[in-house]
């Protein structure tokens, strides 16, 4: 049996510190979360390689919306894996479809080749792939370490059926990371049900903002957001989620 680990999901700073702090293997640093995630800044990035104890990847992702991408978008995503590897970051997460829904294996091929030796992980495009199968199967074939998955359902518990189904398939070739809406009481039962080889969690709790003056009215994103709060990592829901996979390694 392989051992499962656990991968955070940072959108700050604070949250690569939790995630290291609570035991967690690595961290996929990305920044706008509330839009799936895009590629961090260089800052963030090179802030992350100083906290010690944990493997940084940076999710490669230009843009919120869908995963169909222009030549030019294509570049940055080059120039942010090349930016990346001169770091010495740990591994990149990157993914790419055709209109048709299949895996766009000309892009995703040039990103991988840009990555040279780093730990490549297919995220979350496979849930908007038509096919899983043949999609598993070709991001197998591109080399990649890892496909983060909810099992293309809403959530990686609704989704277990198929994320056991792809584990098997596999039979070893990737390892299936669960993903979207993994906590510590979502986690027994995907670990449980042999769904996952990794689990990718946020593990956020949410913290008030110190500022005392506030202009309610006046917003920086969508009208519905709160400006005086946010989410941020918790190093408490980390440890629990580390925890329960230690005690299914030893028991596994």
């Amino acid at each position: 049996m392989r051992h499962t680990t656990l991968e955070i999901c940072a959108g700050d700073i604070d949250s690569v510190k939790a995630a290291a702090a609570g035991g967690a293997d690595r961290v996929e640093l990305c920044s706008a979360l509330g839009e799936g995630g895009v590629t961090p800044s260089l800052g963030f990035i090179a802030a992350a390689k100083n906290v010690r104890g944990i493997r940084i990847h940076v999710l490669i992702r230009p843009r919120g919306g869908d995963f169909i991408y222009t030549p030019d978008e294509v570049e940055c995503m080059r120039s942010d894996i090349a930016m990346c590897r001169s770091l010495g970051v740990n591994g990149v997460v990157i993914g790419a479809l055709t209109s048709g829904g299949d895996i766009d294996m000309d892009i995703c091929k040039r990103l991988v080749d840009e990555a040279e030796n780093m730990s490549i992980t297919f995220h979350r495009a496979f849930d908007m792939a038509e096919d899983p199968d043949e999609a598993l199967e070709d991001i197998i074939s591109l080399g990649c370490d890892r496909v983060l998955t909810s099992g293309m359902a809403p959530t990686a518990v609704e989704g277990i059926t198929l994320l056991r189904h792809l584990r098997e398939r596999a039979e070893g070739r990737i390892r299936i990371m669960a993903g979207a809406g993994v906590n510590p009481d979502t986690a027994i039962s995907i670990l449980n049900a042999e769904a996952a080889d990794d689990l990718h969690a946020s593990a956020r709790s949410r913290i008030e903002s110190a500022v005392k003056f506030r202009r309610e009215n006046v917003k920086m994103g969508t009208p519905d957001a709160n400006e005086f709060s946010r989410l941020t990592t918790s190093a408490a829901i980390v440890r629990e989620l580390n925890n329960i996979i230690t005690e299914y390694n030893h028991l596994h």
